[in-house]
């Protein structure tokens, strides 16, 4: 039960906010504090529910005292409905409190690579992009390709993208994992259904602060990009290969003409592997003993099934199937698969601070 102190203290926060908001002028603070308001708006509102809900209780006990029989038969009904509405609004309430993470908010860099397989692997891969293209485009985000590598069959060996908007992290980080598609291939030729996979990681871009790159960590190489089948894309030396000596991280862009450009783009990307592989660390010892693994994010994790023969989409960490593969890849019904996974990672953090808190 959430204490009514808690309650009053969050109405609190919400009313000192507006008023401060209707006196700054600098900048700054009027985004912190806006931004702080359209987080804490809607948790105020629950709040005001569930109090209002609170003390109609009370006031329906106190009619049951009361000696009047109608009184207390509409007191009855009213408990009864409470009895039901006020669990219910401190259970929304208590995942409305649960600790953000402070990364969903960030932009990210989005890499899809083909798996086992082989040319299936690289035409599933392609699909998987183009489902997260269409899927960005339909929350209103912005998906810019970085750089890929392209099968001579279709689809891509590998494709990396950074993808900004509103809770960009929020939703796709639950798509990091193995994706695995079930598919009679074109080339087949005895109708054969084969297996294949394809691998997602989502990388939140950090903030200038949260991580520190020391250059004399790095070693640059630069050499002459080369397309496919070993053509020359330029003459000049323009692609750049960055090697971060104390992890051995390897990012290399070439997809650009200019050297300086594609130096931008590998720091983007190295930058995000390393607070990525940070985040991960830090997680991993925050959680060690977690039994919710929704959205751990562990890219050797097979996460989902495609299976084209029976149109269905199952994913085994929630066991939900989704008889929607067309829309899924077409990206329409890629939020009601994610906002099954974001219920469950709530429920499993819930359920994780109380075990914590007894």
């Amino acid at each position: 039960m959430i204490p009514q102190q808690k309650l009053d203290a969050i109405r609190s926060r919400l009313q000192a906010v507006e008023k401060e908001m209707s006196t700054v002028t600098d900048a700054a603070d009027i985004v912190r504090l806006s931004k702080e308001h359209a987080e804490l708006k809607p948790i105020a509102d629950a709040a005001i529910l569930l109090t209002t809900a609170r003390e109609d209780m009370a006031t329906a006990e106190e009619m049951l005292k009361s000696g009047d029989a109608d009184m207390a038969e509409m007191a009855r009904e009213e408990i009864d409905t409470l009895k039901v509405s006020v669990p219910d609004l401190e259970h929304k309430l208590q995942l409305m409190l649960l600790p953000k993470d402070k990364a969903d908010n960030s932009s990210v860099i989005l890499e899809v690579r083909a798996g086992t397989g082989g040319d299936e692997a690289a035409l599933f891969a392609g699909d998987l992009f183009r489902m997260y293209q269409r899927y960005a485009t339909i929350r209103g985000w912005r998906l810019e390709p970085l750089t890929a590598s392209e099968s001579e069959m279709g689809g891509y060996k590998e494709i990396q993208a950074t993808v900004s908007g509103d809770n960009v992290y929020g939703r796709l980080k639950f798509e990091s994992g193995v994706h695995r598609v079930q598919r009679v291939p074109e080339t087949e030729t005895q109708g054969r259904i084969h297996t294949s996979a394809a691998t997602v990681a989502v990388l939140p871009e950090p903030e200038d602060v949260d991580i520190e790159i020391n250059e004399a960590d790095l070693r640059i190489d630069v050499f002459r990009a080369s397309g496919p089948g070993g053509q020359s894309v330029n003459t000049t030396d323009s692609a750049v290969r960055i090697t971060h000596l104390p992890t051995g991280l390897v990012v290399s862009q070439q997809d650009e003409k200019s050297q300086h450009k594609n130096r931008a783009k590998a720091m983007k990307v190295l930058r995000a592997r390393l607070y990525d592989a940070e985040r991960a660390r830090l997680d991993a010892e925050r959680s060690a003993n977690r039994k919710g693994q929704v959205g751990t994010g562990d890219r050797s994790e097979r996460i989902r099934t495609y299976n084209f023969p029976q149109s269905r989409v199952t994913d085994h960490r929630i066991n939900l199937t989704l008889y929607k593969l067309d829309k899924m890849l077409e990206g329409e019904a890629v939020d009601e698969m994610i906002d099954a996974l974001v219920l469950q990672d709530q429920s499993d953090r819930l359920a994780d601070l109380q075990e914590t808190s007894e």
